[in-house]
C-alpha cells in the first residue's frame, strides 16, 4: 500500500539510528544526556532529526553507547548547507510554530530578497566567485519557503530603523526589500515593529536575536556575531532572551506606524535611485 509519507532526510535517518542505539543500550534520553553532558531536550532534537550534534557531542555519544566512532564518522558525511553554527537553526525553523527576530544593522536572513542577500554576501566575501555567491543566495532565500506552508509559523520581526536606512546593495535594492516586508505585514504573514532611532537605548541594543517556539518542544534562542553563533536551549537563558525581546518590543512603534515608516523609507530609497539615474 502506498503512503504519502515523505522520504526521510539524512539527518532524520541519523536521529532514528541514534534512538535505536540508545534504546538497545537501555538508556532514556535523560540518562544519555547526562553521559553526553547536554540537556534531554537536545537529545530529543537529535533523535527527531531537527538538529545535528557537534563533532564533540557525536564523540561523546559514541563513547556513551559504545558505538566505536559510528556517529562521529556518519556526521562527517552530512554536509551542511549553512555555516556550522547555523545549521541547527535552519533545521529548527522548519518545525517552528512561532518565530521572533530582531534585526539590528541588517534585515534578518529569513526576510531578505535575493538582491539584498547577494549584496550582504558580497560585502564580506571580497574574493567570491559568482557560482559560490549564487549558491549562498539560493540557500538563504530558500528558507523563506516556510511562509508558503499551509500553516506557516506566526512570525514577528522587530527591526531597527538603522537597518531600514542602511543602503545595502543600492537604493533600488533597498526599496524592493522594504516593500517586501511591508507587503508581508499588510497580507498578515508578518507582524512587524520598528525600533526608531528616537527610541534611544533598548534591551536588544547589543545583539541580534532569533526566538523559536515549537508545538512539541521547549522554545530556543539564537544569537549571532561575526563568524560565530550560539543556539541556546537552557530554559533560564531562553526566558531571559524572551524577556529582553518583550522589553525592546515595548519601545517599538505600533504595527501600523511601523509599516508606514517602512514604506516611507522605501520611497526615500526609490527617489534616491531616480536622482542617481538622472545624473
Amino acid at each position: 500500500m502506498r503512503t504519502n509519507r515523505r522520504p526521510r532526510t539524512p539527518r532524520e535517518k541519523y536521529g532514528e539510528e541514534l534512538k535505536l542505539r540508545r534504546l538497545a543500550a537501555g538508556l532514556t534520553q535523560e540518562a544519555l544526556s547526562e553521559l553526553v553532558v547536554c540537556s534531554p531536550t537536545l537529545i530529543s532534537h537529535f533523535e527527531a532529526g531537527r538538529r545535528l550534534p557537534s563533532p564533540d557531542d557525536a564523540q561523546r555519544i559514541d563513547r556513551a553507547l559504545g558505538t566505536d566512532g559510528f556517529f562521529a564518522r556518519w556526521l562527517e558525511d552530512l554536509d551542511p548547507a549553512f555555516p556550522h553554527y547555523f545549521v541547527s537553526v535552519a533545521e529548527l525553523e522548519q518545525e517552528t510554530t512561532e518565530i521572533r527576530h530582531y534585526g539590528a544593522s541588517l534585515i534578518p536572513g529569513l526576510l531578505q530578497t535575493k538582491a539584498y542577500a547577494s549584496a550582504v554576501f558580497r560585502a564580506y566575501r571580497p574574493n567570491y566567485c559568482a557560482e559560490e555567491l549564487d549558491e549562498f543566495v539560493v540557500r538563504r532565500t530558500r528558507r523563506g519557503a516556510i511562509f508558503e506552508k499551509p500553516s506557516p509559523p506566526v512570525t514577528w520581526a522587530l527591526l531597527d530603523e538603522a537597518a531600514l536606512r542602511r543602503c545595502v546593495g543600492g537604493p533600488q535594492v533597498m526599496a524592493e526589500q522594504l516593500r517586501k516586508i511591508a507587503d508581508m505585514a499588510d497580507s498578515g504573514r508578518l507582524r512587524v515593529h520598528v525600533l526608531t532611532l528616537a527610541a534611544g537605548a533598548h534591551a536588544l541594543l547589543e545583539s541580534m536575536l532569533y526566538l523559536l517556539s515549537f508545538a512539541d518542544a521547549a522554545p530556543m534562542a539564537y544569537v549571532e556575531g561575526l563568524r560565530t553563533g550560539r543556539l541556546m536551549d537552557d530554559p533560564a537563558l531562553v526566558e531571559d532572551c524572551r524577556t529582553s525581546y518583550t522589553l525592546a518590543l515595548s519601545d517599538a512603534a505600533p504595527q501600523r506606524e511601523s509599516v508606514a515608516l517602512i514604506r516611507a523609507v522605501a520611497e526615500e530609497h526609490e527617489h534616491a535611485h531616480h536622482r542617481a539615474d538622472r545624473r
